[in-house]
């Protein structure tokens, strides 16, 4: 049962559009999945309630008094979003259930100032747990792009690829849906930019 954690201790950065569109590609492809939230905001779980039983089914997981629950029997995959500040006992924690954790990242130096530390700590525990950056709000064809790619070199982490700015994302979280429940022809640019992504998680 893979378990995706979306982690980055800078707020703003994307987390819950990567945790909740992982999670409804998961679910568009039949998988029993699961959502979890650990932010005190609950931004992923506000937005389950949001979504329409129309669409394929993403279960919600509690997480009660900041502990990690025991998800239910038949779940086959798991995402788990993750807060601002994330550190210390609290990560190792959310890190030793972990498979794969993907990093969202804007490709600006204050952003990349901030996360540095932490993704100094990923990078160390490479080879027991796999660990990916994505870039957010970026047009590959940019300097930004390169320096994010060039930094991720430098400390042992490869870039999974590269989102745009578009309010694709913000219409669909809106309704509680993913790229993965319109039209193909709708999100065409965006679906092409999370085939790295998704090839790396699965």
């Amino acid at each position: 049962m893979p378990v995706v954690v979306v982690a980055n201790p800078k707020g703003g950065v994307g987390k819950s559009t990567i945790a909740t569109n992982l999670a409804g590609y998961f679910a568009r492809q039949g998988h029993r999945t699961m959502l979890g939230d650990t932010d005190i905001q609950q931004s992923s779980r506000s937005w389950l309630s949001l979504r329409p039983g129309s669409l394929p089914p993403i279960a919600s997981w509690d997480i009660d008094d900041g502990r990690i629950a025991k998800p239910p029997k038949g779940t086959t995959h798991i995402v788990l979003d993750t807060p601002a500040g994330l550190e210390g006992k609290r990560l190792d924690e959310i890190l030793g259930i972990a498979d794969r954790v993907i990093v969202p990242l804007q490709p600006s130096m204050f952003d990349i100032l901030a996360t540095q530390a932490f993704l100094q700590t990923l990078a160390g525990r490479q080879g027991k747990l796999a660990v990916g950056i994505v870039g957010m709000r970026v047009n590959v064809r940019t300097r930004s792009a390169d320096q994010l790619a060039h930094y991720a070199e430098n400390i042992g982490l490869p870039v999974l690829g590269y989102l745009r700015d578009t309010q694709n994302y913000v219409q669909l979280a809106a309704h509680g849906a993913t790229l993965w429940d319109v039209a193909p022809s709708r999100v065409e640019k965006d679906i092409e930019q999370w085939q790295g992504m998704l090839k790396w998680v699965a």
